[in-house]
Parts: C-alpha cells; structure tokens; sequence
C-alpha cells in the first residue's frame, strides 16, 4: 500500500465532511486506507462516518484521548509506505498527494514534508514554512534554543537563504496540521512522545526525525486550505494549561534532559485491542 491518511477528530462534522470528500478525490490514482480516530465527539461526527463513509476504518474513542495519544492509534494501523497525518479543518488539492508522494520518492533522505497552506480568503500561512506559531518561535528565542532550528527562518527575513512562499525547502518542522511522514523514518524515531497531550507532539517528532538525520521539506509544489480550528479559538484555561505545560515538557527534555520515556515504534499488525469500525 502506497499511502495511509489518518485524522483525528473532535466536534468537527460539517469540516471532517468536507476534508475527506477531498482526500477521497485526491486519492483516485493511489492504492490508500483512511483511517479516522473520533475523539468522543458530541456533534453527530461518528454518524456521519458509519453512515456516509463506511469504508473508513474508525477507531470511536469513549473520551477524548487528545491529539498525540489518538495520532499514535492511528499510526498503529497504517499500512502505507507513506502516512499522511491531516486535521479536519484541512482541505487538499486534486492533486496533491500525487506530487507529495512523488517528491517523496525522489528524497530518500525526507523523513517528511509540510505544504503550502493557504485561508479559505487565499491568503498565505506562515506557519507552512516554520511550522510554529508565534508562542512556540518566542518561547524557542527565549530559552536559547533557536540556535538548534536553523532552517526555521523565523526572526531575520533579510537574510540571503530566507525563503519565500514557492520556494522548496529544508526545515526543522514539519506543520502539524499536515504531516506527511516516511513510515520507515517513523519506525526508526518511533511514534509520538505522549507527554505532549495536546501541543508540542509535531514539534517534537519533527525534531527527532532531524537528530535521527532524515531531512524535512516545505513543498510548496501543492497546496491544503486550512480553515479556521474552532477549537483552537475558543482558548480556555485547560487548554492553556496543555499549551505551556508542552512547552515546559520540551524544555526539560532536550535542555535539562529529562529522562527518556520509550516511544512506541510501529507495529506489523493491527493491535487486537483497538474497536476498529468500517
């Protein structure tokens, strides 16, 4: 199998909607699975899949799990040479997962990609290319670890090698709301470190995939409409807490070395344990 695509969701229909009638487009030419994690949603997410996809495999979770936990039971079933990891409030082109996937098989070396994101309005997104928003860049200049993301681009836009939006790039992370990984670079780094529930999860795999050697691209070769995260929106106090407490996990781990935890490589097998519906 050539591609595995994989999304999380939560609360998010009438976007999950529109995000896999797209992915199901763009997939035409390519031997793939899709695979859906659905976070105890409340909006009627898990009908509309069982009755308008029922070629999905869902994994319906009791409660919500958060984003690296439910990404990492996603990861267990992909089958794919390649896996895509996209957010419901996504909508790819015609096609590109075709040029993905063939700038993939010309750079053995990429552990993964990110493309150009674009609003719903046409308008560029930054975080295509650097894949971290304005919090995380601060907090990266202030604890002095912006010196380890040197392909980030983030702070001196005169530089000679500052790249623009068509320009294709080496980075150091990838963008979490589409992630396109090698499965074989995902079984030497292993999956998602699950200490970062909520944020952080793609920051730091991206970096594990770099100290591993595998290279990450901004492919701008291709284009995803993000549309706006109404979770991301509604900020509260919970999700403060997950967004700072990942940045403090970050700085333990590669600063202050806090202790490895064992991050689970992918199996061979579906796991047995896993309520897989379609």
């Amino acid at each position: 199998m050539k591609l595995s695509v994989a999304i999380v969701n939560q609360n998010q229909c009438s976007l999950l909607k529109q995000a896999i009638n797209a992915l199901i487009d763009a997939c035409k030419n390519i031997d793939y699975e899709l695979i859906m994690i659905d976070n105890a949603s409340t909006d009627g997410s898990r009908e509309m899949l069982e009755s308008e996809f029922r070629t999905v495999q869902l994994i319906a979770n009791t409660e919500n799990r958060g984003i690296a936990k439910a990404n990492n039971q996603a990861l267990q079933m992909c089958r794919g040479e390649y896996i895509l990891l996209v957010t419901p409030d996504t909508k790819c082109g015609m096609d590109s997962l075709e040029r993905m996937i063939g700038f993939m098989d010309e750079h053995k070396a990429a552990g993964g990609l990110s493309v150009r994101m674009i609003s719903p309005q046409g308008h560029f997104i930054p975080e295509s290319i650097h894949g971290l928003n304005p919090g995380w860049a601060a907090f990266f200049k202030l604890i002095g670890f912006a010196k380890h993301l040197a392909k980030t681009r983030l702070y001196d836009k005169t530089r000679k090698d500052w790249v623009e939006e068509f320009q294709i790039t080496e980075i150091d992370i990838i963008n979490g709301a589409c992630m396109f990984l090698r499965r074989s670079a995902l079984a030497d780094v292993g999956l998602f470190d699950e200490r970062f529930a909520r944020y952080g999860y793609d920051i730091d795999l991206s970096y594990r995939l770099r100290l591993a050697g595998f290279k990450n691209f901004y492919f701008p070769k291709t284009y995803f409409f993000k549309y706006e995260d109404q979770q991301t929106n509604n900020f509260n106090g919970n999700q403060v807490r997950y967004f700072y407490g990942a940045m403090l996990i970050f700085a333990l781990k590669y600063l202050l070395r806090l202790p490895e935890i064992k991050v689970q490589a992918l199996p061979q097998l579906y796991p047995a344990s896993y309520d897989i519906k379609g």
